[in-house]
């Protein structure tokens, strides 16, 4: 890393957001794991299998949805996605008609007591037992995304520039509006969400371990180019669901 730059960032101006491809897969279910433990690091705990959650949070939006598939990289390669979907119900039909019986097929639902379940086994748990949720009003809410950033790029404002590039496709292509999830007792996300204009629709489960969903009408986006939004913002940082 060059002088006068703190460790383990990088220049912005050598981070650049563009469009996946499909030989990003790989590196992005390397970020998927990196941040797989709450925002954390997954590796350990899904070492067995270390992309059990990127075939569930990324490969479907890449092979499905790939006009709202960005990747963040600078030298180092892929360091984050932001990853959409224009219709929400839509591609949740098509996840279970192209995506899910292949996942179901190669990954048996394992057997035994839920509550021993290693934490590779849930995942396989869940591409098993589907559980889509989408908040209402629907209609004015039909696009929905997520977002995972490394380490080494959080704190920069790239998650801000991220997300309003994705918007701004979104929006572009005809949604009115998006929503995303979270768990609810994660505050830094929330104050994220917050800063970019998102406001709660509703919550589910319980108070201790529920999750919040956010929305943000689009047709307000900041249409300034991502750059310049980016400096006029406060610093990020890794918005966890």
């Amino acid at each position: 890393m060059s002088a006068g730059w703190p460790e383990g960032r990088t220049p912005r101006s050598s981070v650049v957001i563009r469009s996946a491809r499909p030989e990003d897969r790989a590196a992005a279910y390397h970020v998927c794991l990196k941040t797989g433990d709450a925002g954390g690091d997954g590796e350990p705990i899904y070492r067995d299998d270390p992309d059990a959650l990127g075939r569930l949070f990324v490969g479907p939006y890449l092979a499905l949805e790939p006009a709202f598939a960005l990747v963040l990289e600078d030298s180092g390669g892929v360091c984050g996605y932001a990853l959409g979907a224009l219709d929400s119900r839509t591609f949740y039909a098509r996840y279970d008609a192209e995506w899910r019986p292949d996942l179901c097929a190669r990954y048996p639902k394992p057997e035994g007591d839920p509550q021993h379940w290693s934490r590779v086994q849930e995942v396989y748990g869940w591409y098993h037992a589907a559980d889509y949720f989408c908040p209402e009003p629907y209609d004015l809410y039909p696009s929905h995304l997520h977002i995972d950033l490394l380490p080494r790029a959080q704190g920069q404002g790239h998650g801000r520039r991220m997300m309003e590039t994705l918007m701004n496709r979104l929006r572009d292509a005809g949604s009115p509006g998006v929503h995303l999830g979270m768990w609810a007792r994660n505050h830094k996300a929330h104050a994220f969400y917050t800063r970019l204009g998102f406001t709660e629709l509703t919550r589910i489960g319980s108070p201790e371990d529920g999750s919040l969903y956010m929305g943000r009408r689009l047709q307000d986006v900041d249409r300034r180019p991502a750059s310049t939004a980016a400096s006029a913002g406060t610093q990020d940082m890794e918005p966890t669901p």
